[in-house]
């Protein structure tokens, strides 16, 4: 038997039009389970690796994975579910 998964019909065309930025690494299973959360939500996004970078390594190494906004900078670090998702693209 097949898991079924909730999506939501419809965004907003603000929630369709926000950039957003998951900063994790590969390998990382909880980096996954956002990834899975936000195709939950049948959002897109731009995975960022912070592995090749000390800068991002040191601002997000021991807190991703974090889902980023690129238009205003606000963040959503883990755990985070599909209703905080919604949250940090409605503000």
């Amino acid at each position: 038997m097949r898991a079924k998964i909730f999506c939501p019909p419809f965004h907003s065309p603000a929630m369709q039009n926000t950039s957003l930025q998951l900063y994790g690494t590969e390998g990382c299973h909880l980096c996954e389970e956002a990834a899975f959360v936000l195709m939950r939500l049948r959002l897109e996004w731009q995975d960022i690796d912070i592995a090749g970078d000390d800068a991002l390594l040191d601002r997000y190494g021991s807190r991703i994975p974090v889902l980023r906004r690129a238009d205003d900078g606000s963040e959503l670090e883990w755990p985070f579910d599909t209703g905080a998702v919604l949250r940090l693209l409605e503000d």
